[in-house]
């Protein structure tokens, strides 16, 4: 099934609600075409009014602009903008078989029975659920349900895929897989998707360029692992992953330095009061009194790696992980090391 690929672009959009309210700040943003672009953040962050913006199911604060394509929607009604939408439940109709809810959209835009079969019969292919068509929602899994819901959204060929926390009802486990298996099935249909969620490990895996939101406002905008390993302001850094906070001294702002448990290490140039690194990137060795040195208070068994607390003279307690393997326990006399390069410099983005 061939489907359009869109751009889309927010310009100046802002949203200022009856009771003076702001939504959102003023905010731009590019989607390339047949990208899965995630807008992250907390709640309150301003992600789903800009979601409601696109789909208009909200109106633009003047002076706004939304455009697909080379078409502005700006005030285009909701049913003109040739949209598809996955909610948080799917809001499957529980008295349909799987291929009523996929051709639903189709039927009630008047698709004859020729067009409707082959449509229905493509996103079937398309979605994995041959074999499946006659039953209904409730005779599904989790995953099969999501597959329905994205094959109807899509069955009218719409030029933006919507997804509103598709996968936050779902318990730890059943995310993981079904995060996954929608990874794999947007890509195959190359539709332009904005995904809206707060999990970042969601986001990461799904995207393919994050938007990271915060008070009403983009923070930054990138390719998942430069985002986590380049965050330019310190929410960014904090909110995509663990991280430790190294202060430094006004002398060490001045020598380009950082000072770890007596030891001094050269570090980015620029006027950072602090540094961030993150747990894996401090690797704990054998004692040795040549490197920094450090006290291991706890030690956490998480099955694929153990994480540590360790207390360094000069910064406080720091958290490192380390391969599941790792032989230190809590009380142990540890050395470390950081590489340069895993210094992350950020701003403040108040």
């Amino acid at each position: 099934m061939e489907l359009e690929r869109t751009s889309v672009k927010i310009l100046q959009c802002a949203k200022t609600y009856s009771d003076g309210t702001r939504g959102l700040l003023p905010s731009s943003l590019d989607v390339h075409p047949g990208e899965v672009l995630a807008l992250l953040g907390p709640s309150g962050c301003g992600k789903t009014t800009l979601l409601r913006l696109i789909a208009g199911l909200e109106m633009v604060d003047r002076g706004g602009v939304i455009q697909f394509g080379q078409q502005d929607v700006t005030y285009l009604p909701v049913e003109r903008r040739q949209i598809g939408m996955v909610f948080q439940h799917y809001a499957l109709f529980p008295q349909m078989t799987v291929q009523a809810n996929i051709g639903y959209g189709l039927r009630i835009r008047g698709a004859s029975p020729q067009e409707l079969k082959r449509v229905v019969g493509e996103l079937l292919d398309l979605v994995q659920l041959n074999g499946l068509e006659h039953k209904r929602p409730a005779e599904l899994s989790g995953g099969q349900r999501q597959r329905v819901a994205l094959a109807r959204a899509v069955a009218v060929r719409p030029k933006v895929l919507l997804l509103d926390e598709p996968l936050t009802a779902l318990d730890a486990k059943l995310k993981v897989t079904l995060r996954d298996e929608m990874a794999e099935l947007l890509r195959r249909l190359g539709i332009t998707t904005i995904h809206v969620t707060h999990d970042q490990q969601e986001a990461l895996a799904i995207a393919d360029r994050l938007a990271v939101m915060r008070s009403g406002r983009i923070i930054q905008v990138g390719e998942g692992e430069a985002l986590y390993r380049h965050p330019k302001h310190m929410f960014v850094a904090e909110f995509l992953g663990r991280i430790n906070r190294l202060k430094r001294t006004p002398q060490d702002i001045a020598n380009h330095t950082v000072t770890i448990a007596q030891a001094t290490v050269r570090c980015p140039q620029g006027l950072w009061p602090e540094l961030f690194v993150r747990p894996e990137d401090i690797e704990l060795k054998p004692y040795d009194p040549h490197l920094p040195v450090a006290t291991l208070l706890q030690r956490s068994f998480l099955g694929d790696r153990i994480h540590y607390r360790i207390d360094v003279a000069g910064q406080g307690i720091l958290t490192a992980e380390a391969h599941r393997d790792s032989p230190y326990l809590a009380g142990d006399r540890v050395s470390f090391t950081i590489a340069t390069e895993h210094f992350m410099p950020c701003e403040n983005d108040q």
